[in-house]
């Protein structure tokens, strides 16, 4: 187990090395000031096609705008908020969350592009389906010549998709919040349980297609987040004191990198500590990764920049509005410096110091929403990239493999499942991040003809 923990570690550190960064954050940064911060000039007009003002029944599509937001938000707020936002503070410390920060406002940028491209060019697959995708607006936009990145993305997408880190550490936090303070045994058999559980209700849900997950995720992802915002505003109320200085101490240290225990990039700390937040704030709000362009690609519109504009607020909720209140939850209650707990555990001490008894339960509950709606979106993910690869007809077998993976993720270590996800997210990036930066004057050209109209 020693062997392949190392093997797959560092498989995710080789591929998290200097050029993705700059492709990544470098790509992110020159879309935002090519499109002269389009993203934020237009989040009004964002907010209104999110509450249906511009929806025409008659436009091609599946899905309205807030359930493709809903549904990709359902896989992005999830445990990277919670678990993910706990190993960054754990190896970087406060400064980690500048960082992430930054992933967050140029990932917003990145997520308009990706998700407008997404509707521009959906393609069809072998059953005659309209499908949007990274792998489609490849084919689509820049032609057959460049399907070999289409497939490098749906081949990683295949691994990438799956639930395992969700599923472990829901695991680990019904072990650690539900059964050992009940002193119940903990273990292979308690973990086997759980699985089988999590097996059951994914199952029922995720063979029920797009229509089942969107109704299902655009119902469970509001209440889960108002659940959790609730609860952390209730803990900061309590550490209100702390609070200044935490602020103050997520900028100073984001430069000073004092507290960084993880492996250095560009020969320093300071590199270390922004590929840590930056690779974190990919784990948490996937922009540049390509998954949320499956979801919004079924979106029902046929203006392809009300896609993009909607895409873009899900980096603001997930990474500045979901998991700065983790941050902060993490760094007020003080637990980051006091346990050795890590990842979802940790967020589960702060719980649990400022709300005694029933803290760590209000945890759970919002533990187990974002995880459970995020198994319900990533099958689908995994699904469209198996059908692109073989064909529609036997894109269903995917969901046998997904499910089969829910007993591997609720049985297996904690740092062999991120590395693995982290290294194939990686994986996924290249080919969006590169089909995006190639394609994007093609979507400042459609972005100026919508806005002439509608901005």
């Amino acid at each position: 187990m020693e062997t392949i923990d190392k093997f797959v570690a560092d498989f995710a550190s080789a591929v998290w090395g200097l050029p993705l960064v700059i492709l990544l954050i470098g790509g992110g940064i020159f879309l935002l000031i090519y499109s002269k911060f389009l993203p934020f000039r237009y989040l009004g007009h964002s907010i209104d096609l999110l509450k249906g003002k511009y929806d025409d029944p008659n436009d091609p599509g599946e899905i309205s705008h807030f359930q493709a937001l809903a549904t990709a938000l359902s896989s992005t707020v999830g445990m990277g908020n919670i678990a993910g936002v706990a190993v960054a503070i754990s190896v970087g410390g406060p400064g980690a969350v500048f960082w992430l920060w930054i992933s967050a406002i140029v990932g917003m940028g990145t997520k308009f592009f990706t998700n407008t491209l997404a509707v521009m060019y959906r393609g069809k697959d072998t059953e005659g389906k309209i499908q949007g995708g990274v792998m489609y607006f490849i084919t689509e936009g820049l032609g057959r010549n460049w399907k070999f990145l289409a497939i490098f993305f749906s081949i990683a997408g295949l691994i990438g998709a799956l639930p395992i880190f969700n599923v472990n550490q829901l695991t680990k936090a019904i072990n650690f919040i539900l059964l050992e303070p009940n002193g119940i045994e903990t273990g292979n058999v308690s973990n086997f349980t759980i699985g089988v559980i999590l097996t059951i209700i994914t199952s029922i849900v995720v063979l029920g297609g797009l229509y089942r997950i969107s109704r299902t995720v655009s119902k469970l992802v509001p209440a889960m987040v108002v659940l959790y915002f609730i609860s952390v505003i209730a803990i900061l109320g309590i550490n209100f004191e702390q609070l200044p200085q935490y602020l103050s101490l997520i900028f100073t240290d984001a430069f000073a990198a004092n507290n960084y225990h993880g492996d250095p990039l560009f020969g320093g700390l300071l590199g270390g500590l922004i590929l840590l937040g930056i690779r974190r704030g990919a784990f948490s709000n996937e922009a540049g990764i390509g998954t949320a362009t499956m979801a919004h690609g079924a979106s029902k519109t046929s203006q392809p920049i009300r896609e993009g504009l909607v895409a873009m607020l899900g980096p603001a909720i997930d990474t500045l509005v979901v998991c700065t209140l983790t941050a902060l939850t993490i760094l007020v209650t003080g637990v980051w410096q006091t346990s050795e707990a890590s990842g979802v555990a940790l967020t589960a001490k702060a719980f649990g110091d400022s709300i005694p008894v029933f803290g760590p339960y209000l945890l759970l509950i919002c533990i187990a929403a974002f995880s459970i709606s995020s198994l319900f979106s990533y099958s689908y993910y995994g699904t469209k990239c198996l059908s692109f690869l073989i064909g529609a007809k036997h894109k269903h077998y995917y969901n046998y493999f997904y499910i089969i993976s829910i007993m591997i993720g609720a049985t297996t270590e904690q740092s062999i499942i991120l590395n693995l996800i982290d290294g194939f997210f990686a994986l996924m990036a290249i080919p969006t991040m590169i089909s995006t930066l190639i394609l994007a004057p093609r979507v400042m050209k459609q972005a100026k003809l919508y806005f002439k109209k509608y901005g």
